[in-house]
């Protein structure tokens, strides 16, 4: 984990994370509304990552899904399992996420939903575009 990180998040949660060392298998249904906002959004190319996102949370366990689409890939990530879109994770952040997902995306509150079969994980998800950064 960077150095950075590891200031602003409590030394139990730091070892949390460090524990998830290895990658959970993470298995993402995308839906047709999802997939077409993804290809409207990623017609310049980059790499679209599900993160995990702990900045000003205060413990990894309280952190929250984003989706970015950015240049390059990191050596922590990993492509996951989709119905058709390349879709990256970091290994050790995998622990966060349910085996099976849904990524969707509502028209209404023009957003990406995160679902898995129990619970919504993040229904206002924006696609952060860092590839012109």
């Amino acid at each position: 984990m960077e150095k950075a990180n590891r200031n602003k998040i409590s030394p139990a949660c730091v070892k949390i994370l460090e524990q998830g060392k290895g990658i959970r298998e993470v298995e993402i249904n995308i839906t047709e509304a999802a997939a077409r906002k993804i290809q409207e959004k990623t017609q310049n190319g980059g790499y679209l990552k599900l993160l995990y996102d702990i900045d000003g949370c205060g413990c990894a366990v309280n952190g929250v899904a984003v989706l970015s689409l950015e240049r390059d890939l990191d050596n922590d990530e990993v492509e996951i399992q989709t119905n058709g879109v390349p879709l990256y994770i970091q290994k050790s952040r995998s622990v966060f996420f349910d085996e099976k997902m849904t990524l969707d995306f509502s028209s209404v509150s023009n957003c990406f939903q995160l679902k898995s079969p129990g619970e919504i994980l993040n229904g206002r998800i924006s696609l952060i575009d860092r590839t012109k950064v």
